[in-house]
């Protein structure tokens, strides 16, 4: 048997990882501006999170939801008091598809409502609905076109308050910022306004910060620059440091009552454990501050570049878009400069290191990409 092959690999086997660095089978080192789809937060191998991980395991790695686990209470007090969201309750899931899912599930369950509002090219995910609400036909099965879903241009206000008005939407779901869609960010005054046409109407808002969350944003949640409070808030990715868990934060508007949501892996010992040591690290670290400082900086530098078109981002989380197709750009950061980035689409290149990132790390960055921009391709054949 062999793995199912469904994803375009590089010719590169990672053994190891420290802080913002990463280590081939051959001892070579690269720079981490990827992190994994933004999973890695606080850095690899980080030695508190490591601890903390060898010390449950060698306890316990799981039980099921049957039992109390004080770990649950833990994570979730935590988590309340750094968000700011200390009022809401967390429902702890294992990937950030399923988050979405089950956000969907309880607004569909709040206001009894079937429509969904989504945005031109969101992605939320690759299971049922989650599938059905991202822009991209080519992940959709037949078995998952029943929903109804409208997709309208980010920021197009007048549009979503005309289905809003018809007052059969359950739910307007929207990225504190846009990741696949190419980095991608809603303008605060349309977040307002719709935060408040979703009030008006009865439709459940959900902010999905699986990418943009934990920090990544230079704030804790995206949104978080808008000023507004959704109802439901979903995050991933960045919250177990490559540990699969995923969470939804849950307005007061919402009632709890036993099987409305369930899961059998979540919020398991061992994952509550690898995000409590997470949101220590963040705060002992002060991470979301450094995620807003460096990316700042990168920001500013990179907008100098005259090869890139367009620079857009907050904190740590960065796109750059080129006139032509990146794949070489990114094939040569990788093989002749050591570097993993990440991509959307044909033409842009997306930047999303450890929170953790070094001003120096950043600084190396921006010279091994002007070398890159400004010298001939060496030989890169082995690339794809």
């Amino acid at each position: 048997m062999e793995p199912f092959d469904v994803y375009p690999v590089f010719d590169v086997e990672i053994e190891k990882g420290i802080g913002c660095r990463t280590y081939d089978k051959l001892g070579i080192e690269y720079l981490d501006f990827y992190g994994g789809h933004a999973v890695i937060s606080v850095g690899h191998s980080h030695p508190f999170f490591v601890q903390k991980l060898k010390s449950q395991a060698e306890k316990l790695i799981f039980y099921s939801n049957t039992i109390v686990n004080k770990f649950q209470h833990e994570l979730a007090e935590k988590l309340g008091k750094i968000s700011g969201y200390e009022d809401y309750a967390l429902f702890l899931v294992n990937s950030g598809a399923e988050a979405n899912e089950n956000a969907l599930k309880l607004a569909s369950f709040h206001n009894g409502r079937k429509k969904v509002i989504s945005f031109k090219k969101s992605f939320h995910g690759r299971t049922s609905i989650a599938a059905r609400v991202t822009d991209n036909p080519k992940i959709i099965a037949p078995i998952n076109e029943g929903l109804e879903v409208e997709f309208f241009d980010l920021n197009d206000i007048d549009r979503v308050r005309n289905s809003l008005d018809k007052r059969d939407v359950c739910a307007v779901i929207i990225e504190g910022i846009q990741g696949i869609g190419g980095i991608q960010i809603p303008d605060a005054h349309f977040l307002n306004q719709l935060s408040d046409a979703c009030k008006a109407t009865g439709t459940v808002l959900i902010l999905d910060e699986i990418q943009s969350g934990y920090g990544r944003s230079g704030k804790f949640f995206a949104h978080q620059h808008a000023g507004i409070r959704p109802d439901l808030i979903t995050t991933a990715k960045g919250m177990g440091n490559g540990y699969p868990i995923g969470g939804v934060l849950i307005s007061p508007i919402f009632k709890p009552s036993h099987g409305l949501l369930g899961t059998t892996f979540g919020g398991n010992h061992l994952a509550c454990v690898a995000a409590i040591a997470v949101l220590d690290i963040m705060k002992a670290e002060s991470l979301v501050q450094n995620a807003q400082k460096v990316g700042k900086f990168l920001v500013s530098e990179l907008k100098q570049i005259p090869q890139i078109k367009a620079v857009r981002g907050l904190g740590l989380m960065i796109g750059l878009e080129f006139e032509e197709p990146i794949k070489d750009i990114r094939s040569r950061l990788l093989f002749e400069q050591k570097i993993f980035t990440g991509v959307s689409g044909t033409n842009i290149i997306r930047l999303l290191p450890p929170l953790s990132l070094p001003m120096g790390d950043a600084k190396l960055f921006i010279e091994k990409l002007k070398l890159v921009l400004q010298h001939e391709p060496a030989d890169v054949s082995n690339a794809f």
